[in-house]
């Protein structure tokens, strides 16, 4: 589910700040681990 987010986020469907709390640690996990470590910031 982490990796969808990630997804949206990059694509612009979505933001971090709208990931859900549970889910933002392991979200911030692949994004950084893609290069997008600046989209994690809300």
């Amino acid at each position: 589910m982490a990796e969808f987010y990630a997804y949206r986020i990059l694509c612009g469907k979505t933001t971090y700040a709208k990931v859900p709390a549970k889910l933002k640690p392991a979200v911030k996990v692949v994004l950084t681990d893609m290069g997008y470590e600046e989209l994690c910031e809300e």
